[in-house]
């Protein structure tokens, strides 16, 4: 998240959660159909930022999406999780069709926020299900879909206490699905946990896998085993993302100069910062900036 967002002139609009008359605040569930149906021409192809949770998963089609400026293609049996503050940009939906469930994080009890990880900036943004996983994504989507769309005589507050319950089921069942062999509990998800969280405290600070290391107590071998087991990169590549991660949203935010975002992001120098940048993205950051806005490069 950029900080000193306030003082930060935007470019890429956030966009506030507005439940439709006459349906629960808080949650809205609607097939793809409806979304095309809504859209004002443009709308959708536009870089926005919610500011609340979606869901999205396909029942036929092919679909793509950006999220942080990475590009994921979803077909039938994955599932997309837009979170707030995170940059999303559809493209072409006229070919595929599904399920779009919209939710702000307080719609949810905490316990179920917090195993569901709906504040974890980490967490996977698509994900993929097969065989009993997937039937069972998909009983809980259409459960959810039909509650949503008939309250079927029960009292609002009632039908409100079903929705959630309903949409919990599903973020929990889909937060937990089996992840890739190093993110299962036990040594290198530990330690990953601890690098992962002190890089997103200190990552304008340290860039250094020997800091972190000293910090936490381990040798910078055990934190570069733990991010490949865990993240498939080594300590360094990870540190490094997260950095590249924060400037392509303050680039693409803020009409910060790159002299100032290089002194946000801990560099001494503007030119250090670019020469940073150009090395990991293969542009340099005024480049970045132009075509994430759709501007000619100077």
């Amino acid at each position: 998240m950029v900080r000193n967002r306030h003082a930060v002139p935007e470019r890429i609009p956030e966009v506030s959660f507005a439940a439709p008359v006459g349906t629960p605040a808080g949650v809205e569930v609607m097939p793809l159909a409806e979304l095309r149906a809504r859209a004002r021409p443009g709308a959708l192809t536009a870089p926005t930022r919610p500011a609340f949770h979606h869901l999205l998963t396909l029942s036929s089609g092919v679909l793509d999406h950006t999220v942080d400026f990475t590009g994921y293609t979803l077909e039938p049996g994955s599932w997309l999780w837009v979170r707030p503050a995170q940059v999303e940009q559809w493209h072409d939906i006229s070919r595929a069709e599904g399920t779009l469930i919209l939710f702000e994080a307080d719609f949810l009890d905490p316990v179920t926020a917090e195993s569901a990880a709906l504040h974890d900036p980490f967490a996977p943004v698509m994900r993929t299900a097969g065989g009993e996983e997937r039937a069972a994504l998909q009983l809980a989507t259409r459960h959810l879909r039909r509650e949503f769309d008939r309250a079927q005589g029960l009292p609002p507050d009632v039908h409100v206490a079903v929705l959630r319950h309903l949409l919990a089921a599903l973020l929990l069942r889909l937060a937990h699905l089996p992840g890739p062999a190093g993110m299962r509990d036990g040594e290198p998800a530990g330690v990953f946990l601890q690098f992962r969280d002190a890089v997103e405290r200190d990552f304008a600070s340290i860039r250094g896998v020997e800091g972190y290391a000293r910090r936490l107590g381990y040798s910078p071998r055990t934190l570069s085993r733990a991010a490949m087991a865990s993240a498939g990169v080594g300590a360094k590549d990870f540190i490094d993302r997260r950095v590249i991660l924060e400037a392509r949203r303050l680039l693409a935010h803020s009409d910060r100069s790159a002299a100032q975002i290089a002194t946000q992001l801990g560099f001494s120098s503007a030119s250090n910062f670019t020469k940073f940048f150009r090395q990991r993205t293969g542009a340099s950051p005024i480049v970045f900036r132009a075509e994430v806005r759709g501007e000619v490069p100077p």
